[in-house]
């Protein structure tokens, strides 16, 4: 007897608007396929006025803005640059193309986000070390925005650049402005798991013309105005293409309603689940409007009678893709010389030492603690905008039959 597998859920698929082909269509018929285009300088237009950024690039990822935003700020090898330790290692890596060394920052409970407060003790040591840090990078985790002037206040007295990785933040609010706004730049994501994708594309913006203008030169390969490729300095090729800003143009007409769905999913998975003991859902900060990307819950065994991992293995089971919070940047054995893995799993610590012989890039850590935490009983759940009610209670009824 065959058993037919259920449908699988996924985290957070696409969800096309109907509205994109019609931009797509436009670029075909214009026979802009290649990037840049018409459809690029509509997106970056009709993008800036939606964050209320004044200017903005698209680019193939939000990975490469992050680089092109070090690259500009004159980052070397060497430099240090403070980080989100919670965070995807998209947020990180630019640091290590450019030589610099990062330094990652624990999170705090109220936010989840970059802890101010060891934010600045760091900078305060590094400034008696007489080594300012080159930038600082803290992460919107999961749609919620970090305190941002708090940590502009921080880093103003010694001019230290941010910035801000609103990449899960696309449509989040801070202090009644946009995910990213009044950072030294912003960077977003287009990657198919985000609230609006391209499939694959991100976006730099800030309120600083030429550093837009900068970075959009260097985005197309560093060519200097010439009827020949004449090039002063080395660029890159991360120009977003004609064909996906067209994606985005119809994505981005749905990105409010896409976030209302969001929220909603979020209200209706607390609403069925906390009232168990040992769950706890990621609060949304006072200062602040979540776009609640991922809606992500903390399980506490002792209380619940199961683990994170438990859970997400009976998930799986039933084809229901869940994942662990991000694991902490100063877990990862990449940034550990000492370590090739090492977890932990409801507060103990495991570690395999086996011989590493990859390049790693060691790193500093500001506490740690809270992002450890987080990282072994959080749990992100689905939440596709597209996402039926009996798909949302099937993931409901798994997670309450975890229980002991």
């Amino acid at each position: 007897m065959i058993i037919k597998q259920r449908k699988r859920i996924f985290l957070s698929p696409p969800h096309m608007s109907g509205c994109e082909q019609r931009y797509i269509k436009e670029a075909f018929e214009s026979n802009y396929i290649a990037p840049l285009g018409p459809q690029v300088d509509a997106f970056e237009k009709e993008f800036a006025e939606k964050i209320g950024i004044s200017h903005a690039v698209a680019l193939c990822s939000g990975t490469a803005a992050i680089h092109i935003a070090l690259c500009e700020l004159g980052i070397e090898a060497g430099d240090e640059v403070l980080a989100s330790t919670l965070t995807f290692i998209g947020s990180v890596s630019p640091v290590t193309f450019l030589g610099a060394k990062p330094v990652f920052i624990d999170a705090d409970y109220k936010t989840w986000n970059m802890d101010p407060d060891l934010l600045a003790k760091e900078i305060k040591a590094c400034a008696e070390r007489g080594r300012l840090p080159k930038a600082v990078i803290p992460t919107d985790l999961y749609g919620q925005c970090a305190d941002l002037d708090r940590i502009l206040q921080i880093c103003a007295p010694n001019k230290i650049p941010v910035i801000a990785d609103a990449a899960e933040a696309l449509g989040a609010s801070y202090k009644g402005r946009g995910a990213g706004s009044g950072a030294t730049a912003a960077v977003f994501s287009f990657n198919g798991n985000k609230i609006i994708t391209t499939s694959g594309g991100g976006m730099l913006a800030s309120e600083n013309r030429e550093f837009i203008a900068k970075a959009r030169f260097l985005s197309q390969q560093a060519r200097d105005e010439a009827p020949h490729y004449q090039h002063s300095q080395i660029g890159f090729n991360y120009r977003m293409s004609n064909i996906l800003a067209a994606i985005g143009r119809g994505q981005l007409q749905v990105l409010d309603e896409r976030v209302r769905i969001k929220r909603q999913i979020f209200a209706k998975y607390k609403a069925a689940l906390q009232d168990i003991d040992g769950i706890e859902f990621m609060p949304e900060a006072p200062f602040g409007k979540s776009n609640r990307w991922l809606t992500v819950i903390l399980i506490s065994p002792e209380k619940f009678g199961a683990d994170r991992e438990t859970v997400r293995v009976a998930l799986e089971a039933e084809n229901i893709e869940a994942r662990p919070v991000w694991k902490p940047m100063h877990l990862q054995s990449v940034f550990n010389p000492q370590i090739t893995e090492i977890t932990r799993i409801n507060g103990c610590k495991k570690v395999q030492n086996t011989q590493n012989k990859k390049k790693q890039y060691p790193c500093r850590v500001i506490g740690g603690e809270v992002a450890e935490h987080l990282f072994n009983r959080g749990l992100c759940l689905p939440s596709g905008t597209a996402m039926t009610k009996e798909e949302l209670y099937r993931v409901i009824e798994v997670i309450r039959g975890c229980r002991k």
